[in-house]
């Protein structure tokens, strides 16, 4: 358990625009910055982060909260978790204190898996530069490909024991359970294990047996899979073997090298994009460090858009061979579709950026890389162009395939200028171009408007629609609402609940007498002695919380809230309290004044607490007559009378709000 001071510690050192602006670019916009969220698929960016208030928000999807809460959401981590990783980029020491029985039972099968993967990762490191094994052949093997020491402990390179279970023997030894060892896809279960039993060592054997270790890290650089290759000659023997998808390991989202790679993407606005883990490991020792690999296999979308909150700019450098044009012919109409400005590298010799970069010095590599690299469609272009000269029938089919590249971009001005120059150099009309451009557009819109992926849209649910737009469906009477008066009394009580005013008060003689209680107190009497707790549960938990901490006898105040470990909590008071538009003193300068909320704040919550009563009544009375409709005649009367009585009460509510009803 850590500590509370810890805690506080922590929270103080994380910046919030620190912590996200290692995961997303961030752009100053006033006093504000501006990014692509990580949590939805947008093109153009809606999420904020404010640092004065230490809070982030995404006006697309809806998500806000702190630097822990992005953390927790972004990683899928645990609030120990979170402060955990805050704890480590902050160098902040945590002594926790010895956890309970109980405390340990709640601990995530997740946790373990993570802890799995740490240990893997130490074990395979420690065996190749520990064992005369490991060190003649899995460190001899990044020798001979010419790794410098420094990018072999970068990387955090290892090798496993050709022994089949050396592997998940130690790790058991060492304390670590064969189920979790096998549910990370470390182990493998055996023939002979029977369902049902609980695994033991004797079922399971190592997965990468003999081969030299990949490390894949997330994007908090955490070790969640590896890739394993062969040393092996054997055709029959798979070159690479990656790791299965777990439940920490999702190989449709992660990027080889975007951990180590990011800092760079964003300070360079550019990513090369490449196929393996060499290519990449081989850039960085040539002092290129922008640069990603898809983890063994064809790149996604969801990969492209982890690029994409980095930079819009990306070189693939795929391989030049039939596989590596196959694999750029795969990945670059995903690009373009998600608005990425696509350039190609090749290099000579069909050499891949592994090969060149050990035939040329550091500074010649880094030269060809910067010079050689060309627009993709420009490229495209020209090369079609010179190699179907003498070929009407031949030209009109690789113009047709520029003209579909063309139309997955979704920038109008961009598609506008690409069909101006490709029609140059492909010397055809610009407006036979445009023609067929726009007719594919009107295909793509058409089946995005008739087939939405319910997973990807990001429109109103059918539910959202208001009623009047789908008449053909009539509900009888439209339930009550309490969400307006919940908000704002939550929002009173947080901003100023502690602020002192004046009640009438009777003592135990009944006499008459001014009060002086805080505002928060006042609320909170007045729901209590009418017996009225929220509807919206989301606003219980926050009210609970408040008054949890009144009893505790703690000042309640807006940072404990926005930074509470519970992501309801500070996820509402971040929506619905801190982001509140305040009118600017400036237009004072113009003869505006507006009177300030605390000096009228004494009627406003009255007048709240009177509302939140009079739906109250409103919804008891409309339960009553519901009850008439099903009651035997002896119960009518009695009905009949606590709708009088609550009638009554409803129309005194009515006088207080000063409202009129006519029947």
């Amino acid at each position: 358990m850590i500590p509370k001071e810890t805690v506080d510690k922590i929270i103080d050192a994380a910046r919030v625009e620190e912590v996200v602006g290692e995961f997303i670019t961030l752009k100053k916009r006033g006093a504000n910055f501006l990014g692509l969220c990580p949590f939805h698929g947008e093109k153009s960016p809606s999420f904020t982060v404010s640092a004065v208030k230490g809070i982030y928000k995404c006006f697309g999807c809806g998500k806000a909260g702190n630097s822990v809460n992005f953390i927790m959401d972004h990683l899928q981590l645990s609030y120990p978790e979170a402060l955990r990783w805050l704890a480590k980029k902050y160098s902040i020491e945590i002594i926790e204190r010895e956890i309970t029985p109980e405390e340990k039972e709640r601990n995530t099968e997740r946790d373990s898996l993570m802890i799995v993967m740490q240990y893997a990762q130490r074990y395979f490191t420690d065996k190749m530069l520990n064992s005369d094994e490991g060190r003649s052949i899995g460190l001899g093997y990044f020798q001979e490909r010419g790794l410098r020491n420094d990018i072999i402990e970068k990387f955090q390179l290892g090798y496993s024991l050709e022994a089949r279970r050396a592997f998940s023997e130690d790790a058991v030894k060492a304390g670590y359970m064969p189920k979790y060892l096998v549910k990370t896809g470390m182990s493998i279960l055996s023939n002979t294990f029977t369902e049902g039993n609980e695994i033991t060592v004797k079922d399971i054997f190592d997965r990468y047996a003999g081969r030299v270790m990949f490390p894949i890290q997330d994007d908090g650089g955490r070790v969640v899979a590896f890739g394993g290759r062969t040393l092996s000659s054997d055709k029959k023997t798979a070159k690479y073997i990656n790791s299965p998808e777990t439940d920490i390991y999702n190989k449709s989202k992660i990027l080889y090298g975007l951990w180590l790679g990011k800092k760079s993407i964003q300070n360079k606005d550019c990513c090369y994009l490449v196929e393996g883990y060499m290519d990449v490991i081989a850039m960085h020792q040539a002092g290129v460090e922008n640069v990603v690999a898809s983890s063994g296999t064809s790149l996604t979308v969801e990969q492209i858009k982890s690029i994409h909150r980095f930079t819009n700019n990306i070189i693939v450098l795929y391989d030049g061979d039939d596989a590596g044009q196959k694999a750029s012919n795969r990945a670059i109409p995903l690009l373009l579709e998600e608005g990425m400005n696509v350039k190609l590298l090749m290099f000579p010799n069909n050499d891949d950026p592994d090969s060149f970069s050990r035939k040329v010095t550091i500074d010649e590599f880094q030269n060809y890389i910067v010079a050689n690299a060309q627009d993709f469609l420009i490229f495209k272009a020209k090369k079609i162009t010179g190699e179907t000269k003498n070929d009407p029938i031949k030209r009109a089919g690789v113009i047709k395939d520029i003209v579909e590249s063309i139309s997955l971009i979704p920038d109008n001005i961009i598609r506008s200028i690409y069909i101006k120059d490709c029609a140059n150099i492909m010397e055809i009309e610009e407006s036979i171009l445009q023609l067929e451009v726009n007719k594919i557009r009107r295909k793509i819109t058409s089946k995005n408007k008739t087939s939405v992926d319910p997973e990807v849209y990001q429109g109103p649910h059918p539910d959202d629609i208001p009623q009047e737009f789908t008449p053909e469906v009539k509900q009888e009477k439209e339930p009550l609402n309490f969400d307006a008066e919940e908000k704002e009394l939550l929002r009173i009580m947080l901003t100023h609940g502690n602020i002192l005013i004046t009640i009438d008060a009777e003592d135990e003689h009944q006499e008459k007498h001014d009060l002086e209680i805080t505002l928060a107190e006042f609320i909170l009497f007045e729901l209590w002695r009418d017996e009225i707790s929220f509807e919206n549960p989301i606003h219980q938990t926050v009210l609970d919380e408040y008054i949890k901490e009144l009893s505790e006898q703690r000042l309640p105040n807006l940072q404990h809230f926005s930074m509470s470990q519970d992501p309801i909590i500070s996820s509402f008071v971040i929506n619905h309290v801190m982001n509140n538009y305040e009118l600017s003193e400036k237009w004072a300068h113009f003869g505006v004044y507006v009177s300030t909320e605390i000096s009228n704040i004494k009627k406003s919550s009255q007048h709240l607490l009177f509302s939140l009563k009079e739906k109250k009544l409103n919804h008891y009375i409309s339960l009553k007559q519901e009850l008439l409709k099903t009651c035997t005649p002896d119960e009518t009367q009695g009905i009949l009378q606590e709708i009088l009585h609550l009638t009554t009460l409803k129309s005194r509510v009515n006088k207080l709000l000063g409202r009129i009803v006519v029947k």
